[in-house]
């Protein structure tokens, strides 16, 4: 079976997507996607400063990767819009992830603000990942404004939480046909391999490999992770039973028939 990932008619050939704030030096940066095998990097506009070389975060990316620049500190739609046209005449391609977020305490995204913007940069020819509270009326209101995925929260921005919204996201894999993409709260390999065998599409991870005592390291964990529980995913696993079930017959003992 040819288990590919596809976004708006590009292939990407792998399922763990990597952030890039918050790493302590920038310097490990090219080893972290390295051993993270991601082809995939988001990046903020903000953090960017074209003047100085060694400030520049595009520099430490390799080329072959996706540049995902996202809309940190919008917080309209017209703002996201208006980060995502720099970030493009910058140099840093048509894909984006939208994000929106006027809560400055939980940093939860504002979904309509979302929805909108979505539908204005998909009419300009961007690929558009939004991230999103996991809602499906909102995720089937994204597929009609032209997101290229869905990217639903497992929990609150850098809190390392989980799956808290795992249910939510079930459902969203099972109704949306876009490519689900669980980004925000995953803090160890076991969450991203948890969302991979629901059937997520794919993860991002920012906070948990940027913030670990070994970013390299985390990041090739991570990249297991997600392996084996799309592998999980795609094998399919065998049902969840209340009751007990030998795996070995309980008949037919040496001592029968005596």
């Amino acid at each position: 079976m040819v288990d590919k990932l596809i976004i708006k008619g590009n292939e990407v050939e792998n399922r763990l997507f990597i952030g890039t704030g918050k790493f302590p030096d920038k310097n490990i940066i090219p080893e972290t996607i390295e051993k993270s095998q991601s082809k995939v990097v988001t990046l903020a506009l903000r953090r960017i400063n074209f003047e100085a070389e060694e400030e520049n975060l595009i520099n430490y990316i390799p080329d072959d990767c996706i540049l995902l620049p996202n809309t940190s500190g919008a917080r309209t739609a017209e703002e996201a819009v208006k980060i995502a046209k720099i970030a493009r005449a910058a140099g840093c391609g048509n894909w984006v992830k939208i994000e929106v977020i006027s809560d400055q305490k939980y940093l939860l995204p504002d979904n309509q603000e979302t929805i909108k913007a979505t539908k204005m940069l998909a009419e300009e020819g961007f690929v558009v990942l939004p991230y999103v509270s996991p809602d499906l009326m909102v995720a089937k209101k994204l597929v009609e404004a032209g997101a290229a995925a869905v990217m639903p929260l497992g929990a609150p921005i850098g809190t390392n939480k989980g799956l808290e919204t795992k249910e939510l996201i079930r459902i969203l894999i099972d109704e949306i046909d876009l490519p689900i993409i669980v980004d925000a709260g995953i803090g160890r390999p076991s969450h991203a391999a948890e969302a991979m065998e629901i059937g997520a599409d794919a993860v991002l991870v920012n906070t948990a490999i940027a913030t670990a005592g070994n970013p390299p390291s985390m990041a090739a964990a991570f990249n297991k992770a997600v392996k084996a529980g799309r592998e999980c995913f795609v094998s399919g696993p065998g049902n969840v039973s209340d009751y007990a079930e030998a795996s070995s017959p309980l008949t037919g003992f040496l001592s029968e028939g005596d």
